[in-house]
């Protein structure tokens, strides 16, 4: 009689697992509704945007404590998050790249503390790359860039930190104001200061097709501490400003290059990618991820597009820097 009661009375597969059920639901939830995460305090609705794929590894970890409590309302409620990040990251495990091209573009920040810039240039030149971006170029490096990659590229343009390489004709380039210099005292510095650490460029390139604006940026940095929590402010700013800049754009065909300190999930980059689509989330195999170089986690160098088809997108090998260089094909039709 005692064993009947127990049996009757013992937890079923469906009534264990509570816990571990709830926080799959919780997860789910979170992922699904990231975009109602305020930002008011330490912007943390950015910082989850940022690394929102790698909430998936909880998935796991969950189903192997769900499997120990051997609870069925624990599996059945992890299908949310399942769901949710398939919805969200699902389609960029396929191979959506296709041969071809008609024109082949890369950026890479080569990092200001880079032990070897002539070999990243060589490197880089050997990439066969039609146009290649620069950023974080130093005073000191510029001239081993331009050496290097002269055989390869006739055409280049600097301007503060970042450069533009090209085997086709440039024209019309001129900075791009991100507001890194912001306020009072940024307005009392003269022209000629503000160049020598200006970082981003437009400019036009002549192709077969037609001119082609390519943007050239490295936007401020992106930090994490405990004081200020997900620390955007100079980043956020400039990209809206970029984004204003784009929008007054009058060619059609548009190329963004350059490294963001974010990634295109994040909603600091609205201005951005309200108007212009990632080559690697239309064209690319996986998540792109180009920072750090050693072991990549994120994906904040970018290739994005407008009135151009992105036909592949990819990630070069390492070079000295600790990002990883990141190029694209497009084509015009």
């Amino acid at each position: 009689m005692r064993r009947a009661v127990r049996i009757a009375f013992r937890p079923g597969p469906w009534r264990r697992g509570k816990v571990i059920a709830a926080l799959a639901l919780l997860l789910g939830l979170f992922m699904l509704l990231h975009a109602k995460i305020p930002n008011g305090i330490g912007n943390l609705g950015s910082l989850a945007e940022t690394v929102l794929p790698w909430f998936g590894l909880f998935v796991p970890v969950l189903l192997a404590g769900a499997l120990w409590r051997r609870s069925a309302s624990a599996v059945v409620a992890l299908l949310l998050p399942v769901l949710a990040w398939l919805n969200l990251f699902g389609g960029l495990l396929t191979d959506k790249s296709h041969p071809g091209g008609d024109l082949t573009v890369a950026s890479h920040n080569v990092s200001a503390d880079n032990p070897d810039p002539v070999g990243t240039a060589r490197d880089l030149a050997a990439s066969g790359t039609d146009v290649l971006a620069l950023e974080e170029i130093t005073a000191q490096a510029k001239p081993l860039y331009e050496k290097e990659l002269a055989t390869a590229y006739p055409h280049h343009t600097v301007r503060g930190t970042v450069g533009l390489w090209s085997r086709l004709p440039l024209s019309d380039t001129e900075p791009v104001d991100i507001e890194m210099d912001y306020g009072p005292l940024g307005d009392t510095k003269p022209a000629d200061v503000k160049m020598a650490y200006n970082r981003a460029l437009r400019t036009t390139v002549a192709t077969d097709e037609g001119p082609l604006a390519v943007y050239v940026a490295h936007l401020g940095s992106a930090r994490v501490n405990l004081r200020a929590g997900f620390w955007t402010d100079t980043r956020d700013r400039g990209a809206r400003a970029l984004g204003k800049a784009i929008a007054a754009e009058q060619n059609k065909r548009v190329v963004l290059l350059g490294d963001l300190n974010g990634t295109t999930d994040d909603r600091a980059f609205a201005d951005l990618t309200s108007q212009l689509r990632s080559a690697q989330n239309a064209a690319g195999s996986g998540f792109g991820f180009s920072w750090p170089a050693q072991f990549p986690v994120v994906r904040i160098d970018q290739i994005l597009v407008r009135g151009v088809k992105p036909v592949s997108s990819w990630s070069l090998p390492a070079t000295g820097s600790d990002h990883l260089p990141v190029g694209a094909g497009i084509s015009w039709g």
